[in-house]
C-alpha cells in the first residue's frame, strides 16, 4: 500500500520511496514496520482533520527515526546544543523523540518545523500542539498493531476527535508512569495539566 505514495509537493528533499529506505536503515523491521503503520495512521487522521496529508505521512513515517540509537548518542547532543541537561535523566523514551529531530536535521536534512515539532512531542506532548502534532502523538498510540488495555477506547476518543484522543493518552500515559514507579518528565506533567485540568480539556468533551 505504502508504495502507491508520491511526494508532490516539496516537502523533504526525497521520493517517497528514498524516505523509507533511510528510515528502514536505522531500525530493525519491525519497528520499521511500526513507522510504516504510523505514516498510514497518521494519514488518515490528517485527512479527517483537514491537515495536510503528505505532511502528516511524512511526520509519521520519521517519527521513530531515532528510536534505536545508543544512548551515548543522545547525551552527546544533549550537550554539544545546548539542551536542558536534566533530560540526560529520562531516557530513549524522552529522547528519541525531543532529542531525535536534531538527527533528522543532520542526516536528512529535513528542516520543516512543523515536522521536527511533531517528532519531538510524539511522546510527552505539549500544553499546544498544532493539529500536526497531535495527529502524530496519536498515530503512534493507536496504529493498528496496537494492543493494550484501552486501546480501543483511545481509538474511539480520537475518532471523536483530536484533543480527546490527546487527552486520553497522556492520562494513560501518566497512570503508566506512576504505576512504575518511573521518573515523569516535566513535560509530560505540564501536557497533563492543559489537556486534563485546563483550558484545553473543554476541547476534548
Amino acid at each position: 500500500m505504502s508504495k502507491t505514495i508520491e511526494y508532490t509537493e516539496g516537502i523533504v528533499p526525497y521520493r517517497h520511496e528514498e524516505l523509507m529506505a533511510k528510515v528502514a536503515a536505522q531500525l530493525t523491521d519491525k519497528r520499521y514496520q511500526h513507522c510504516l503503520r504510523v505514516e498510514l495512521t497518521a494519514r488518515k487522521l490528517a485527512a479527517a482533520n483537514d491537515v495536510d496529508v503528505e505532511l502528516a505521512g511524512i511526520a509519521g513515517l520519521l517519527h521513530d527515526y531515532a528510536k534505536q540509537r545508543d544512548d551515548q548518542t543522545f547525551i552527546d547532543l544533549i550537550k554539544s546544543r545546548g539542551m536542558d541537561p536534566n533530560l540526560v535523566a529520562y531516557g530513549n523514551g524522552v529522547w528519541h523523540g525531543y532529542v531525535g529531530a536534531e538527527l533528522i536535521k543532520d542526516e536528512l536534512h529535513i528542516y520543516n518545523e512543523p515536522i521536527l515539532d511533531a517528532v519531538r512531542l510524539h511522546t510527552v506532548g505539549a500544553p499546544y500542539m498544532t493539529k500536526l502534532a497531535q495527529i502524530i502523538f496519536m498515530a503512534d498510540f493507536i496504529e493498528p498493531a496496537r494492543d493494550f488495555p484501552g486501546v480501543d477506547e483511545a481509538r474511539q476518543a480520537t475518532a471523536h476527535s483530536l484533543a480527546a484522543g490527546v487527552r486520553f493518552q497522556i492520562q494513560h500515559t501518566l497512570d503508566y508512569l506512576i504505576q512504575k514507579g518511573a521518573p515523569v518528565y516535566p513535560q509530560t506533567l505540564a501536557t497533563y495539566n492543559a489537556w486534563v485540568g485546563g483550558v484545553a480539556a473543554q476541547f476534548a468533551n
